[in-house]
């Protein structure tokens, strides 16, 4: 048992070196007779192996009439290679940015499909997740969502998306594994916290409120409908015009000093510290409250907003090695970029 799966990780080895030379990843791919398998199906041996048999029962007892149904049998079996090939060929496949999730939830990843003719039955999926079939491709884009259960936190890859057809018989099945360099930021999963963040002995005594915005002079906020009595130097001139009526411009600032979440330097389950951190990145966030992060040697200073709480997560996310890039994809140096 352990020599065969040796020697089942070598040739998944060489495969992998084989097929990352012959299709190198990009993001967009238009399929060719350089990267189309073609093999019979069971159906399709079954199929080969009765007319054989019908030949042969044909030509022992001289019966013309069965033979030439082998031949028929034999015309539409070569005519099924061809057709089954040409139901792929010319079909491109470009990725798209997948939304951002967390992990233990599943990532659909779009991927675009056009072809210049029309493909029938088009099958795709990662490896060994769920199959996912567009039942025709034609000039006009169409988008499908393939999933990818396998999550984790931090950057995934989901590897080499198997497109597939059995058109028009099932008698072959033609496919290919392409590599359409797709990659996706998953967020720590959010877990309560049963202990409540500590604040520091300069802020206020009431966390809920603190690094809360209130109306003061710091930050524009927005427009309102003047008020009546509001003096006039908050009022959007310009905005009066344009015709669009009198509005007061609101301003707010934070109330009290900002919050901070930590990362304790070696906790017992560092996974479960990361989600809770998740889960108050997000309490704040929906609460508009100011908050930063110091986590190793990062800190990110204290703010708020989508972005900043994008910001944040993404941080927890990509622990330990908070500098990678999120966008980063796979792409190998030998990967030139014109398509197939």
């Amino acid at each position: 048992m352990p020599n065969q799966s040796k020697i089942k990780t070598k040739l998944n080895r060489q495969w992998q070196t084989w097929i990352s030379r012959r299709l190198p990843a990009r993001e967009q791919i238009t399929l060719s007779h350089k990267s189309i398998f073609i093999l019979p199906t069971g159906f399709g041996l079954a199929w080969l192996i009765l007319l054989v048999i019908l030949f042969l029962f044909g030509t022992n007892y001289q019966n013309n009439l069965v033979m030439g149904l082998s031949f028929l049998l034999l015309s539409i079996f070569n005519t099924c290679i061809i057709y089954s090939y040409k139901n792929l060929a010319g079909l491109t496949l470009s990725s798209c940015k997948a939304n951002i999730t967390v992990a233990g939830q599943p990532i659909y990843f779009p991927i675009n499909l056009s072809c210049a003719t029309s493909a029938y039955e088009v099958q795709l999926n990662f490896q060994n997740q769920p199959l996912e079939v567009v039942n025709k491709v034609n000039e006009h884009q169409t988008q499908v969502l393939v999933t990818y259960n396998k999550t984790h936190r931090g950057i995934n890859y989901p590897g080499r998306v198997k497109v597939e057809t059995r058109y028009p018989l099932g008698l072959f099945r033609a496919w290919s594994h392409i590599d359409l360099a797709q990659a996706q930021l998953v967020y720590a999963e959010p877990i309560i916290d049963p202990n409540p963040l500590y604040l520091n002995s300069e802020q206020i005594a009431d966390q809920q409120e603190t690094g809360k915005y209130v109306t003061g002079i710091d930050e524009y906020k927005g427009l309102k409908e003047y008020a009546l009595g509001e003096s006039l130097k908050q009022v959007a001139w310009k905005q009066w015009a344009q015709g669009r009526g009198m509005l007061t411009k609101e301003f707010e600032e934070p109330q009290g000093a900002p919050m901070w979440l930590r990362l304790e330097a070696n906790p017992d389950n560092i996974e479960l510290a990361l989600s809770h951190l998740a889960w108050h990145t997000e309490q704040l966030s929906t609460k508009r409250q100011v908050f930063g992060l110091k986590m190793g040697g990062s800190t990110i200073q204290p703010s708020h907003g989508e972005q900043h709480r994008n910001k944040v997560q993404s941080q927890l996310a990509l622990y330990p090695n908070p500098n990678l890039n999120p966008s980063s994809k796979p792409r190998p140096k030998h990967a030139p970029k014109a398509d197939q």
